[in-house]
């Protein structure tokens, strides 16, 4: 099958950025093509490449492939961005939306102050705890919660020389939580991260985040990103910290996450669906020539 010039567009909220494709009609090796436009050097350079396709199940169907080639289940910040993104084109109308994922279909509100999309409102979905839901392979009998929906917290792991106490959270995608009393910018993230994102205790990896909570309503937090990386903002690490956190009893129902790129605000009251509300800005459109 030969070259096909595609036109894209580069999105970003609050500094995770990604490249969107309208691909209802295109056919392509994904895995590669995201290894290829998401380098920052010899491509467009992205956290990930987002495809929009036909869905028999929701307006559209998200699939959010991560700079390494692996596929993400779901992307918070990615689902803002495709809202952006499918609103503008047209694609959609309206200002709300449903998107299937591999984590369900997730319900989009998207805010137009001014005709465009600035601003969106995820419905994430529900928690879940079930250490075979995350997953993860741990010792049943020291861990807490491992045979039922009581949440696993402060589970210890040492690796790259430091004691990590993890709670675990699957937001439709796995993560892994690690509340830090130290300043986070002192946190080796580059080093401890990627040992935490492919212990074998991860069958399918994980997505690690270190957090330090300011106050009942402010958490300061960085993220290391199954496939991608330290990234600048991760919408379902956000909600998985402001899950751990509120389980935890540090916080209130409402919370930002402050990240390195800005502030995302999590809603979740203990019981139901969490809710991500973000900011979104388009970057600039191109030709894929490659």
């Amino acid at each position: 099958m030969g070259k096909l010039t595609m036109n894209f567009t580069k999105l970003q909220a609050i500094g995770n950025d990604f490249i969107v494709l309208d691909a209802r009609n295109m056919e392509r090796d994904w895995a590669k093509l995201a290894q290829d436009m998401c380098h920052r050097h010899f491509g467009i350079g992205a956290d990930g490449l987002i495809l929009v396709m036909a869905s028999n199940a929701a307006d559209l169907k998200m699939r959010i492939l991560n700079p390494d080639g692996s596929e993400a289940e779901v992307c918070g910040n990615g689902l803002i961005c495709l809202a952006r993104y499918v609103i503008g084109k047209g694609i959609i109308s309206g200002s709300r939306l449903t998107v299937e994922t591999l984590a369900g279909n997730k319900t989009i509100q998207a805010f137009m102050p001014q005709g465009k999309v600035n601003r969106a409102k995820v419905n994430m979905g529900v928690p879940l705890f079930k250490a075979e839901d995350i997953p993860v392979v741990i010792n049943r009998e020291e861990s807490r919660g491992g045979v039922d929906i009581t949440p696993i917290l402060d589970y210890p792991l040492n690796v790259a020389g430091k004691e990590l106490a993890l709670s675990f959270v699957s937001m439709g995608n796995p993560h892994a939580v690690n509340f830090l009393s130290q300043p986070l910018t002192k946190f080796p993230l580059s080093k401890v991260g990627p040992e935490v994102e492919k212990h074998p205790m991860f069958p399918e990896r994980v997505n690690f985040e270190v957090a330090t909570v300011l106050n009942r309503k402010q958490i300061k937090a960085r993220v290391w990103e199954r496939g991608a990386g330290e990234t600048l903002a991760c919408g379902s690490g956000a909600c998985a910290i402001a899950v751990i956190a509120r389980v935890k009893g540090y916080i209130d129902n409402e919370v930002d996450i402050m990240l390195p790129g800005g502030d995302l605000a999590i809603d979740w009251g203990g019981v139901g669906e969490v809710y991500l509300t973000g900011t979104v800005e388009e970057v600039f459109a191109g030709e894929w020539l490659k």
